[in-house]
């Protein structure tokens, strides 16, 4: 088994707290905003070390589902680490993945988040950057969408 890292920073308008009370309530959130990729969120436990997340995913995407475990959750530092348990990209080339994602005030009053990608590989398979790009370029897309909805809806997640 191999471990490939990668890391990335996203930075953008909404203050750090806020973001981060938007992507606790991801599972209520997402299948709102963005109907025609997400079906539905379930959370199996209270959300916090543990919980087990499942995204499913509308009928044309690339994947029927994915499963995250959430593994720290440290709501005053903004930051939350969890591991793709089942589903998605999970198989016979990767074991799983694990993500720690962190926000932090920008100095524009904004946020700036951090976010390490863990790729446990099988075997010697070795993954290279482009191999997830697809995923990074969603995530991407994603937070822009919740962004605007926070930036239009000035009291949600206040």
């Amino acid at each position: 088994m191999g471990v490939t890292v990668f890391t990335d920073e996203i930075t953008g308008p909404i203050p750090a707290p806020r973001i981060f009370k938007a992507i606790l309530d991801s599972h209520n959130l997402l299948p709102k905003l963005i109907p025609d990729k997400i079906k539905n969120i379930q959370v199996q436990g209270d959300g916090g070390p543990g919980s087990i997340k499942q995204i499913n995913f509308a009928e044309d995407a690339p994947f029927k589902f994915v499963k995250h475990r959430i593994d720290v959750l440290d709501k005053e530092n903004f930051m939350c680490k969890y591991s793709l348990i089942e589903g998605g990209i999970i198989g016979d080339k990767i074991e799983k993945v694990v993500e720690t994602v962190k926000f932090e005030a920008s100095p524009n009053g904004g946020s700036i988040c951090r976010i390490t990608s863990e790729f446990h590989t099988v075997g010697d398979f070795q993954l290279k950057e482009e191999d997830v790009k697809i995923g990074k370029e969603m995530a991407l897309k994603t937070s822009k969408v919740v962004e605007a909805y926070l930036f239009e809806n000035l009291n949600a997640y206040a």
